[in-house]
């Protein structure tokens, strides 16, 4: 019987990543932390912005993928159908992305430092906490929807 290797989805392409890669990713975001840590808040509200508007590794992926896919098969039927097989062997590579959390570009993108949607939100609730937006969560004693309420508007904010 075969049995496919399906990696969690929030850290798949983390493990599949070189630990050396991981590491300095890591740490150029823990660096933009301390940064900010005694940063004015129009300094902070910018990163937060920046990070809204980051391109994560999927997106990255997802985009180089329609690209090929669709220049595979425009040169498939307007030049020689043997360029076919590049829409063929992409989507194949995105499936096994999908499974696995590889494929050809993932470490190529990794090393320029491409990261995770969990990665670019790790930095993002590490930045609302040292500016505070956790700070006025009503304590677990109050009234729980009220709680809830907080909890998420302290997220979306």
């Amino acid at each position: 019987m075969i049995s496919l290797r399906i990696a969690p989805s929030t850290t798949r392409v983390e493990r599949n990543t070189d630990p050396a890669v991981n590491e300095r990713i890591r740490a150029r975001t823990d660096q933009e932390l301390a940064r900010l840590e005694a940063a004015d808040a129009s300094e902070v509200d910018l990163r937060l912005d920046q990070l809204n508007r980051e391109w994560d590794i999927e997106r990255m992926l997802q985009v180089n993928a329609a690209a090929l896919v669709l220049v595979g098969i425009a040169l498939g039927v307007t030049v020689d159908r043997r360029f076919l097989i590049l829409p063929a062997t992409v989507l194949t590579f995105f499936a096994q992305h999908a499974l696995q959390g590889w494929c050809p570009p993932v470490p190529l993108l990794r090393r320029l430092g491409v990261r995770t949607a969990r990665e670019i939100e790790r930095e993002r609730y590490a930045i609302k906490a040292l500016r505070g937006d956790f700070d006025r969560l009503p304590s677990a004693t109050a009234d729980r929807d009220r709680r809830v309420r907080a909890v998420l508007a302290a997220i979306d904010s």
